[in-house]
């Protein structure tokens, strides 16, 4: 499953839209993992100023890896954490989640090709 969703937030989608808010705090209560990487690439790219921010650590477990991917391949997460954050995200492999300045269009144009994926294969990432 990739949410814990409180009954009073599925009575909600069940009587009609939610709003971003309640979404956000349930992947953020549901995934700890994923929103403490995503928030903290976050904080680092409004600190440095810079284009984006990016992980190249891999998750220190399965559970972990999951939840990135449980994540970031969900549309409505991954579009619900980018309006929150104010920031477009980008995901290679099963780790190097990138956040990006929404205004770094060139910077997001080149992490997402063929070409940026290729250069980040490693041996040690062929299972993940």
């Amino acid at each position: 499953m990739s949410l814990t969703v409180p009954n009073d937030l599925l009575d909600q989608a069940v009587a009609g839209e939610i709003d971003d808010a309640a979404f956000v705090g349930c992947v953020r209560d549901s995934l700890p993992y994923a929103w403490s990487l995503i928030s903290g690439l976050v904080e680092e790219r409004d600190r440095s100023g810079a284009a984006f921010a990016d992980n190249q650590t891999p998750p220190p477990d399965e559970a972990a890896r999951g939840q990135l991917l449980r994540c970031l391949a969900s549309d409505a997460m991954r579009g619900a954490l980018e309006r929150h954050f104010g920031v477009r995200l980008a995901f290679q492999n099963c780790h190097r989640v990138a956040v990006f300045d929404p205004t770094a269009t060139e910077a997001l144009r080149d992490f997402v090709t063929p070409r940026a994926q290729i250069l980040n294969q490693k041996p040690e990432l062929v299972d993940c």
